[in-house]
């Protein structure tokens, strides 16, 4: 592909492993992020900042939108909007000038509400929910900002929306939710779970999901890039292969977990300081215990992600080595 292809958020996660696929392909990728420069085309900035937004997208065919913060609860709440949403709407502006090709990365949680009901469901991205309907900061930030992405394609963006599901792997020095929650396990400190069903994507598969997005992808189109739905149980027996250390055995009925989950967002995070160990807006996820289909991504896409216990073991690896991992 000519011209450069902009990663903002390229330092994360994600971008990391996006960035690296791409260069081995032979693009000239130009990460723009918050974390100092590693290579020579990379960029500094804030995707709050339009002359920095601006300076980024310089000479950019191509554009990969996965900045933003990814954490479902956060001292100051306006956070979320100016990031996630007003942050979206500078950097799909910038790619409209420069006539540039944007994937944005959105979410799975734009895809359940709170009319979504308790218990076991299924979703694709063809499920439609207002702002209102959201269930918390973190994902009405997220489904504002597909707003903003499809509005500007219907003005002439050429654009894409990918909503992956949880990303899985080594290499999250962030410490994402997903993976502090699999830490949380993995370290014996948390005593009981609620049932749910997690869908994980390995992250290595979700940057080719990404890639084949903005290849194949439909413009205006959205696509969900999910991998193996996997129950709770499940996912604690994995763990606990892995780690040695016996999975807890206690069930916790949604609703109690959802006073839990209200006290340790609203009182106890903000007498401490410390970020909630179980987020209010994750409990409220957590208890539609929905199953996603990618069915769509791999027809058009011709993508399907890797199965999620090797990046699970390759995670957990990762996290013994960085010292994150309790001695059994």
């Amino acid at each position: 592909m000519s011209g450069v292809t902009l990663v903002t958020g390229g330092a994360g996660f994600v971008g990391k492993a996006l960035v690296e696929r791409l260069r081995a392909q032979g693009e000239r990728v130009r990460s723009f992020d918050l974390a100092a420069p590693v290579h020579e085309d990379d960029m500094q900035g804030s995707i709050t900042d339009r002359d920095a937004v601006t300076r980024a997208m310089a000479g950019a065919s191509s554009v990969f939108h996965l900045a933003g913060n990814a954490q479902l609860s956060a001292r100051d709440d306006t956070v979320f909007d100016l990031v996630n949403h007003q942050g979206t709407i500078l950097v799909a502006h910038s790619a409209k000038d420069a006539g540039a090709r944007l994937v944005h990365c959105s979410s799975l949680t734009t895809l359940v509400s709170a009319k979504t009901p308790i218990g076991a469901s299924n979703a694709d991205e063809t499920l439609r929910w207002t702002p209102e309907d959201m269930l918390g900061l973190y994902p009405r930030s997220k489904l504002l900002a597909e707003h903003a992405v499809e509005q500007a394609a219907r003005e002439g963006l050429d654009a894409v929306i990918a909503l992956p599901t949880e990303p899985l792997g080594p290499g999250d020095d962030v410490i994402t939710p997903p993976t502090q929650m699999i830490l949380d396990f993995a370290n014996g400190e948390t005593p009981a779970f609620i049932d749910c069903v997690l869908n994980f994507v390995p992250v290595d598969s979700l940057a080719e999901g990404l890639i084949a997005a903005r290849d194949k992808g439909r413009k205006g189109e959205r696509y969900l890039l999910g991998g193996e739905n996997i129950p709770m149980t499940r996912l604690l027996a994995m763990i606990e292969k892995q780690t040695g250390r016996p999975a807890p055995k206690t069930r916790m009925p949604y609703w109690v977990a959802l006073a839990a989950g209200a006290v340790d967002t609203g009182i106890v995070s903000a007498i401490t300081g410390k970020p909630p160990k179980a987020p209010l807006t994750g409990v409220r996820l957590a208890g539609r215990q929905v199953s996603f289909s990618s069915e769509k991504a791999a027809r058009e896409l011709g993508w399907r992600a890797a199965p999620a216990e090797p990046a699970l073991a390759a995670m957990l690896v990762w996290a013994r080595e960085k010292g994150l991992l309790k001695a059994v």
